[in-house]
């Protein structure tokens, strides 16, 4: 049994040219990432993904090598790809492949083993797609419902029509930027009010990340109050995946029975 569930329907295979024309091939995308954090904090974790095509084949044995549990459900469906070259400083996107939809009878098949894969887990963490043909967002609604019904600790990380659709379902944590709630990060009174939107709707604890500037965080168990979460000074050397450490930080703490207090400030750091 696993401590934490990671549920990402479609990752990316990852191809960077670094200086000295080296090559760097590896698994990406936002689940990816968050599994990765998880274990390198030493928590226990399964990823439940689709894999299909040439790309898909490649990525099985790079997620492997990483110590995430792998449960992959194969499909003809191909996995998305990016081809980045870095050599002069900046990340220049060369090719950029979201990944092809999955059919209905394949988005059936992977819900029925996250679902198995979730109820056996401490906590489960919903990860988003980048392609939203690939998992329909009602499939997270039900997911997100199903899981907490049963008792599951549920964790998110999305955006957009996803955010809404989980936030419906029932969770425990919410984590979301304020780009992605379409909020200036120092509207602070705007923030603050989404935040109460979606506890009302259905999310226990909300966490919002506002790049640079401090963190918020709604706690249920502090009655629903709102607190500022400072993070590290540091000079950064790529942005990307910053957001996913922190909720991948929130995961690990919870899958260990921490308090989400702790599970935040972990998070933050």
């Amino acid at each position: 049994m696993a401590d934490v569930m990671v549920f990402s329907p479609s990752p990316q295979l990852t191809v960077t040219i670094e200086d000295d024309d080296q090559v760097h091939f590896h698994a990406g995308g936002q689940g990816v990432w968050q599994a990765r954090m998880i274990t390198s904090l030493d928590v226990d974790v399964v990823m439940v993904t689709a894999l299909g095509g040439e790309s898909g084949e490649l990525l099985r044995p790079l997620i492997a090598r990483e110590g995430i549990h792998l449960r992959a459900f194969i499909t003809d469906a191909a996995n998305g790809v990016y081809v980045h070259d870095r050599r002069g400083g900046s990340r220049d996107v060369i090719v950029e492949s979201a990944g092809e939809p999955l059919g209905r009878h394949e988005q059936d098949e992977l819900y029925g083993i996250a679902l198995a894969e979730g109820l056996r887990a401490r906590v489960c963490l919903l990860s988003g797609v980048t392609n939203p043909e690939i998992m329909p967002f009602d499939v997270y609604r039900r997911m997100a419902g199903d899981l907490k019904r049963n008792d599951c600790v549920v964790v998110a990380d999305l955006a957009g029509d996803y955010l809404q659709a989980v936030v419906e379902g029932g969770l425990d944590v919410v984590k979301v930027s304020h780009e992605e709630l379409e909020v200036d990060a120092g509207d602070v009174d705007a923030l603050v009010e989404r935040m109460r939107e979606l506890h009302r709707r259905g999310a226990q604890n909300v966490i919002v990340s506002r790049a640079e500037q401090p963190g918020l965080v709604l706690l249920r168990e502090r009655d629903g109050g709102v607190f500022e979460v400072d993070m590290p000074e540091l000079e950064p050397v790529d942005p990307r995946g910053a957001g996913d450490s922190m909720t991948a930080g929130v995961a690990a703490v919870l899958a260990h029975g921490g308090d989400m207090a702790t599970a935040v400030r972990t998070g933050a750091a």
